[in-house]
């Protein structure tokens, strides 16, 4: 006997009155409450959804309507599926970039059919087949004139940490973790180059909205708002503001060198034979095991998660250099199924829960386990790079993935060589018998390929 779809609630939707985001058997819906029906129905009959979805701007539904296992709800949306979610402080410079020029091209589309965006949080984007997507589809209410509301939250969650990140250091765009709701607009101006004084779009957006924020908070007064008529005065106010804005974004440039980006190229790292030989393998595995979802962790320009890609599996390809990331993600085209995400992630430190109850944005853990992880050149690095135990290690990775490609490399090998040059060697269980051991409790190895003529090799293995 089939069992009744079981509903859980997704713990970081919670604050919109207008509708809350539930899983039912694995498949993400989202419920309507009466408060947000309204503005949900003008949404629809007046065409904004239809041009939002006819641009890819905005996830589409299907409308299941009233649901007796969800009472109360005005009705209940499918929504198109999301196969991983990601958060701003894992994403690159140029797709943060992207995700706001998205944002901005919504609420465009949205003033023009007489609605708005009442938020402009970066959760509400998401990627799917290689293009930033918004997945709030109750974000949209009535416009009722007046300054956009959201304008705060987009300098913040948007524009600021971009201008930052650019102008300082990508790896900067990590304060979103901190800071979660964005960070603050005079920190960031405090942090900026002086020179971004004297460009527009800095001056305006980010400085002198500081100011004005601060002289508000000052006297303990509110913000401003919105008046109660719609005029064609406010339309064109609203309007010159986002397109000033998205000039403001288009004009933010970076430098795109990485001290990883050549690794594969040094022959220190990988003769060609040892580097086709490992292609070869990785390539066969995958071509035998089919998995639907891999995880390439410590990815670089993702060679690998290409080839993952290729084969038929959505991939997700993890790395801390900011740098690679965003240099791999601006190779991946558009529309592709299935595709690369390409992420922003320190292994040794992984995305944890945060925000309320430290349930609001999933740890990086609780959005998996992967159908199977790549696990190249990346197990030094953490065994001796970062004194994580080999168990440790194991473990952990049998909790991210149900099967896993680990590459092992040994103490003999130049990279491991030129790291215990700069320290003791104190990992005296660091051998690829004590590697063995060390999977033993949380693995079964299937199979072990040395990769000639390195001495490093590759398994594949299958979580107890």
């Amino acid at each position: 006997m089939i069992g009744r779809p079981t509903d859980t609630p997704v713990a970081g939707s919670f604050r919109d009155p207008a509708g809350h985001v539930f899983s039912r058997d694995g498949v993400i819906h989202r419920r309507v409450e009466p408060a947000g029906a309204a503005a949900f129905h003008q949404m629809l009959s007046s065409g904004l959804y239809g041009a939002l979805v006819g641009e890819r701007l905005l996830v589409s539904h299907d409308d299941l309507g009233p649901d007796p296992r969800q009472p109360g709800a005005a009705t209940v949306l499918r929504p198109q599926q999301i196969p991983m979610i990601s958060y701003p402080y894992e994403w690159s410079l140029s797709q943060l970039r992207d995700a706001a020029l998205v944002t901005l091209r919504a609420q465009q589309l949205a003033v023009r059919f007489g609605m708005t965006l009442k938020d402009a949080s970066a959760y509400n984007v998401q990627f799917l087949a290689g293009r930033p997507i918004l997945i709030d589809t109750l974000s949209f209410e009535p416009y009722g004139g007046g300054p956009w509301l959201a304008y705060r939250q987009f300098c913040q969650h948007f524009y600021a940490p971009l201008l930052l990140g650019a102008t300082r250091d990508a790896r900067l765009l990590g304060l979103s973790r901190q800071f979660i709701d964005g960070p603050p607009l005079g920190l960031v101006s405090s942090l900026l180059p002086r020179r971004s004084w004297l460009r527009p779009g800095p001056l305006l957006h980010v400085h002198l909205h500081a100011r004005a924020e601060s002289r508000w908070a000052a006297r303990d007064l509110p913000a401003p708002q919105a008046t109660a008529t719609r005029t064609s005065r406010s339309v064109s106010r609203i309007e010159a503001l986002t397109h000033s804005l998205d000039r403001a974004v288009a004009a933010v440039t970076w430098p795109t060198r990485s001290v990883w980006s050549d690794y594969y190229a040094d022959k220190e790292s990988y003769t060609p034979e040892a580097f086709a030989e490992k292609t070869r393998v990785v390539t066969d595995w995958l071509d035998r095991l089919r998995p639907s979802l891999v995880w390439d962790l410590g990815a670089n320009t993702g060679h690998f998660s290409k080839l993952a890609a290729g084969l038929g599996a959505t991939t997700v390809a993890f790395d801390g250099d900011a740098a690679c990331v965003d240099a791999l993600y601006r190779t991946i085209e558009p529309d592709a199924r299935p595709t690369v995400l390409p992420l922003v992630l320190d292994l040794a430190n992984p995305s944890p829960g945060l925000g309320w109850a430290n349930t609001e944005r999933m740890t990086l853990e609780s959005r998996g386990p992967a159908d199977l992880l790549l696990v190249l050149a990346v197990t030094h690095h953490l065994a001796i790079g970062n004194n994580v135990p080999l168990t440790s290690l194991a473990s952990w990775l049998a909790r991210l993935g149900r099967r896993a490609i680990v590459e092992f490399v040994p103490k003999a090998d130049p990279m491991v060589a030129q790291m215990l040059r700069a320290r003791a060697d104190i990992f005296d269980d660091y051998t690829e018998s004590g590697f063995q051991q060390a999977l033993d409790p949380s693995f079964i190895i299937d199979e072990r390929v040395p990769l000639a003529p390195s001495r490093r090799s590759l398994y594949l293995l299958r979580a107890r």
